[in-house]
């Protein structure tokens, strides 16, 4: 009896005892959701603020949103002013310290060096980032730079898992490094060859496949297409040689349709991020998707 009742004191002091919380991490963009889930799988909650079909230049800061942000311990966002239209607003109304810390703080453009940074900032030349362009996560060098730095991060807020955390990079960046050398052997025919961009996105992926972008159907960055920039990209599309006209999932497809019919180059929509076709449903999909419907261009 008296036994019987000591295992029932253990049992009830284990079932007393608290359970460890896992870290919460709010992720602006799915790109970096996704590499959380490869570097940290269900060692971590997650709350990913948008998804594929949304421009994340506009995001409303809707209550929903606020509250994971106020649950949040570490906040990971493309970073580059990429979410200043929404969201400082989201981090004065959380009001959450953890995630305005330099340790709970993780901009993915901090952890690289940006591209087309401006000499100058002029809103007149339309949406432009001081700190160069933000779309990292179409450069699959930068990404691994980035998860080797958002490794060390969660391991620094989550000690206890930080040997999980480093396990699971290893296994990543192997993972990772073997698929750049079989993206960039598959891509080699991509080299060379000039495409005409909806919005100036795309500048890490061109510059890593070796091709050229000669023009964008915005007059300037974040300003729609009108009628008479449409016309002036007929004859540069057709003289310049581009075998497409890209442009992401959550744009509207109807500019690059028109110049498509007008020249007889593919209006070609890619994911840009994860969740951005039925092919891209994590980081290692998305480039799969990417280069795969950019080599369809050229057949």
């Amino acid at each position: 009896m008296r036994k019987l009742l000591l295992w029932m004191i253990v049992l009830l002091g284990v079932l007393a005892a608290p359970v460890e919380a896992k870290l919460r991490v709010f992720a602006c963009e799915p790109e970096w959701g996704s590499l959380l889930e490869e570097l940290a799988a269900d060692t971590i909650d997650v709350d990913v603020a948008t998804n594929a079909l949304q421009d994340v230049h506009v995001v409303e800061a809707r209550p929903s949103l606020i509250a994971k942000m106020r649950k949040a311990d570490l906040l990971v966002c493309s970073g580059a002013q990429l979410e200043i239209g929404w969201l400082p607003q989201l981090l004065r109304q959380a009001g959450n310290a953890r995630v305005t810390s330099a340790a709970g703080n993780f901009m993915a453009a901090n952890q690289v060096t940006t591209l087309d940074r401006p000499a100058s900032v002029d809103r007149a030349a339309g949406d432009v980032h001081p700190d160069g362009n933000p779309h990292v996560q179409l450069d699959p060098y930068r990404v691994l730079a980035i998860a080797r730095a958002l490794s060390a991060r969660l391991g620094e807020l989550d000690a206890a898992n930080a040997a999980i955390y480093q396990q699971r990079f290893d296994d990543f960046e192997s993972r990772w490094q073997a698929a750049i050398t079989r993206w960039e052997i598959k891509a080699a025919p991509l080299k060379g060859k000039a495409v005409v961009v909806h919005h100036s996105a795309w500048i890490y992926l061109l510059q890593w496949l070796g091709m050229r972008e000669i023009g964008s159907l915005e007059p300037k960055p974040g300003v729609p297409p009108t009628s008479a920039h449409l016309s002036s990209l007929i004859d540069v599309t057709k003289a310049g040689g581009a075998v497409a006209i890209i442009s992401a999932a959550y744009q509207d497809s109807k500019p690059d349709e028109w110049l498509a019919g007008r020249t007889g180059v593919p209006a070609l929509v890619l994911p840009f991020t994860v969740g951005g076709d039925e092919q891209a449903k994590d980081l290692f999909g998305l480039y799969d998707s990417t280069i795969d419907r950019l080599l369809g261009a050229l057949k």
